[in-house]
């Protein structure tokens, strides 16, 4: 196919005919520059990121597969209900290692820069003898939400008690940071996003994990929601760092 399939006037012609929808965001209906320039950023950074991840990968890198499903319960217009089942798949995505259950509720109100979330996980993990191990953690979450040149930014911050089956209890704090594009592909809405997670244990090992995403959002309907992602993870474990990549989905329901 030649390239000039895609100068202006036929990307016109092929929008009205119905082909190439995902155009139509971008050029014929008054899509801008900016919008164009947020793709070509996206594509980039994902290609940086799966590009520089295999060059600096290590060869204890397991491929995993990760599941969770989210619903939310409107209580009324401050508060809501929340209820997560999470599953992992290690040792090439073949072998269930991890499920939790997790519940709270949800303050939306306080502020449009602000939620807080108050909530209660349990989960359970193999361990090195490959058996089940139960931990109880509560947690407490803030958000700060803002939008910086167009770009959608989220900054997480979530302080957790592990109460842990056959090892010390510790406090942990996580942040997450997000950024998300301010456009719109397909009739799905798909809105890429990239975010950094970094992992404090709050006792003598401080920082010990890292994760980095690239994915996208997606609406199914009106009270469905989806998630694809790409992830890489890396841990300390005594004095090595350890690395993983995963594959992950969302489905978030909306009552």
């Amino acid at each position: 196919m030649s390239v000039d399939i895609f100068k202006v006037g036929q990307v016109r012609r092929y929008c009205r005919e119905g082909i190439y929808e995902e155009f139509k965001v971008l050029y014929c209906k008054g899509g801008s520059m900016r919008a164009r320039n947020w793709l070509f950023f996206v594509i980039l950074a994902m290609v940086i990121l799966l590009v520089g991840r295999t060059c600096f990968a290590s060869d204890d890198g397991d491929f995993q597969f990760w599941s969770k499903a989210r619903v939310y319960f409107d209580i009324n217009k401050d508060w809501r209900f929340a209820f997560e089942e999470e599953f992992k798949f290690g040792e090439n995505a073949g072998n269930l290692y991890s499920h939790h259950s997790d519940f709270g509720f949800e303050y939306k109100s306080f502020a449009d820069w602000v939620d807080f979330g108050f909530y209660y996980r349990q989960a359970y993990e193999k361990d090195s003898e490959d058996k089940w191990r139960e931990e109880h953690r509560p947690h407490l979450d803030v958000t700060l939400k803002g939008k910086l040149f167009d770009l959608g930014l989220s900054d997480r911050s979530r302080l957790e008690y592990r109460d842990r089956e056959k090892a010390k209890d510790v406090w942990r704090y996580r942040n997450k940071v997000t950024a998300t594009l301010p456009i719109e592909l397909t009739r799905f809405k798909l809105k890429p996003y990239v975010a950094d997670e970094v992992f404090f244990n709050l006792d003598t090992k401080g920082y010990y994990r890292n994760r980095l995403y690239g994915g996208v959002t997606f609406g199914l309907s009106k009270d469905v929601k989806g998630e694809v992602y790409y992830l890489w993870q890396s841990s300390r474990s005594g004095g090595d760092w350890e690395e993983i990549n995963a594959l992950g989905a969302t489905l978030r329901f909306y009552f």
